[in-house]
């Protein structure tokens, strides 16, 4: 097992993949030790244990899979036109020797779902009611603002690393001001 250096737990997030081969065939046999699982039901679970921060494809999932297979590390059954895999004796011992490594990983993943979670409350996602907002029904003028925000990032994006630091500096400031209950005096 090499960890998770510089990947999704090596301190910060990166895009692309999150996991190494090995990590990601460990993180399966760890989720079929709990349960036998189709393939697709790996996926939307680590989707819904990251809060959807992560969501491996099936280009990813399914040869992790064979490869599990072949090792004789899980075991795989027609259950209609899917597979159901399972996880075996030498799969479980994996698990166990890796137990440490497992606990923190899904752990991880847990603490990220949680913060997805919260991230999706405060900005008010498009499925989340007006209760579920911190501003309430009230704060109709701040998510208005907060999305005309949001529509002049992406319209600069990208930008130069000049105006990335511009953009950085004012938006740091507003936080800043926000903080401190501070507004904009009119001279």
């Amino acid at each position: 097992m090499r960890g998770f250096k510089g990947g999704m737990f090596g301190g910060g997030f990166r895009t692309g993949r999150k996991f190494d081969a090995a990590d990601l065939q460990l993180i399966i046999l760890a989720l079929l030790s709990e349960q036998p699982r189709h393939g697709y039901e790996l996926i939307k679970t680590l989707e819904e244990r990251s809060g959807g921060f992560y969501v491996p494809s099936p280009g990813v999932i399914y040869p992790a899979l064979t490869y599990l297979e072949e090792t004789g590390l899980a075991e795989v059954e027609a259950s209609g036109t899917k597979k159901l895999y399972r996880i075996t004796e030498d799969g479980q011992k994996r698990v166990e020797e890796n137990q440490a490594l497992v606990e923190a990983t899904l752990a991880k993943l847990s603490a990220i779902g949680e913060k997805m979670a919260h991230v999706k409350r405060v900005f008010g996602g498009e499925d989340a009611g007006d209760d579920d907002r911190p501003f309430g029904r009230d704060g109709g003028e701040v998510h208005r603002a907060r999305d005309l925000l949001r529509s002049a990032l992406r319209s600069r994006h990208p930008w130069s690393k000049a105006e990335g630091a511009r953009i950085a500096a004012i938006l740091e400031q507003a936080a800043a001001d926000i903080i401190r209950g501070e507004t904009k005096k009119d001279d």
